[in-house]
């Protein structure tokens, strides 16, 4: 199942606040490229009976069953992309460019 972490799911929380999302959740879509990458997409959306919902933090994400393979491993974060410069990222076994974090 899709992990999000504490940090994304504030964000999560904050966005929908600040946008009056309402009654819609955030939806994340994943789509495989022929090079074995994978492209992620996410806006506030409202559940459909197929959705899978997952819920972490007191927060819901809806993904589509189509995308749901590709997101079974991934991790959902919010990090300090360069100085100042912060964005969601995913970890994803499933993508051919993913490096495991370094432990330690």
């Amino acid at each position: 199942m899709l992990a999000i972490t504490e940090a994304a799911a504030k964000i999560i929380a904050n966005q929908h606040k600040e946008t009056n999302a309402g009654d819609m959740f955030l939806r994340l879509a994943a789509k495989a490229n022929e090079d074995g990458s994978i492209e992620y997409g996410m806006g506030f959306d409202k559940a459909n009976d197929h959705d899978i919902k997952v819920k972490q933090f007191d927060i819901t994400v809806i993904i589509d069953p189509q995308s749901s393979d590709l997101l079974e491993e991934a991790t959902m974060d919010y990090v300090e992309i360069e100085k100042g410069k912060f964005n969601f990222i995913f970890l994803n076994p499933f993508d051919k460019n993913y490096i495991p974090p370094k432990k330690g």
